[in-house]
């Protein structure tokens, strides 16, 4: 597919508006919903996208899972993305769906989600609210929502950002072994608070995550990674192309 996209930039004028990004990144653990998706290790990841001047936009992100038991033992994780977005009114409107696949994990644990976002940015600051579905599916035992809001502040006159989110996930249960993935004691909350250093392309950052997941709680899954979902802080370094 990308291929194809990069074939018609160079022989259609239409196409020559698209608009191609890629980046790299490193992070200490890759850490989602407050939950670690690389066994709490360092975690490489890269992506690419190509913007459409229709609004849509099509991409792909690869991330090191490093062996987590959370995707079955899953060696990294490929991430292709349809998305679209628009402005409406000074909001940002934006949908996608994406696919989880895994490389490497103990049985079948791809799963799909689609989800959509409006976001509303004033000066420096940029406020967001988001929900992401999950359709019921065997790989994650039932299906899986998650609501959450999330705003950034720019310090003025420096290179300095500022970043916090709040989120619920939620959802039925078919299967409470594989549910214990993406919930691994059932509903929780989680949160971040993060600051970000950004210069050009290169990004760095200090993130915060944590849940409201119980220190005591006892689930008998090999995917609920139990020690792997409380409070921990992560470093993050990007560059983007």
């Amino acid at each position: 597919m990308l291929a194809a996209l990069t074939g018609a930039a160079l022989i259609s004028p239409a196409a020559a508006q698209l608009a191609p990004h890629a980046g790299v990144e490193v992070a200490t653990d890759e850490r989602r919903r407050g939950l670690s998706w690389s066994d709490s290790q360092l975690a490489p990841a890269a992506w690419a996208r190509i913007d459409l001047p229709s609004g849509i936009d099509l991409g792909a992100r690869v991330t090191g899972t490093r062996g987590d038991a959370r995707h079955g033992g899953a060696d990294a994780v490929i991430e292709p993305t349809l998305g679209y977005s628009r402005l409406a009114g000074g909001f940002r409107l934006d949908g996608f769906v994406t696919g989880h696949l895994f490389t490497g994990a103990r049985g079948s644990l791809d799963y799909g989600e689609l989800g959509a976002g409006a976001s509303y940015t004033l000066g420096p600051i940029e406020a967001g609210a988001e929900a992401r579905y999950a359709p019921s599916q065997s790989a994650i035992g039932g299906d899986n929502l998650y609501l959450g809001v999330r705003g950034r502040v720019g310090i003025p006159a420096t290179p300095w950002t500022l970043a916090a989110s709040l989120g619920r996930s939620s959802g039925s249960v078919d299967d409470p072994i594989r549910a214990a993935r993406l919930r691994p004691t059932g509903s929780y909350r989680d949160w971040s608070v993060g600051l970000e250093h950004i210069t050009g392309p290169v990004t760095l950052a200090l993130v915060y995550t944590g849940t409201d997941i119980s220190d005591d709680a006892v689930v008998i899954s090999p995917y609920a990674a139990l020690d792997h979902a409380g409070d921990r802080i992560a470093a993050r370094a990007s560059i983007g192309f």
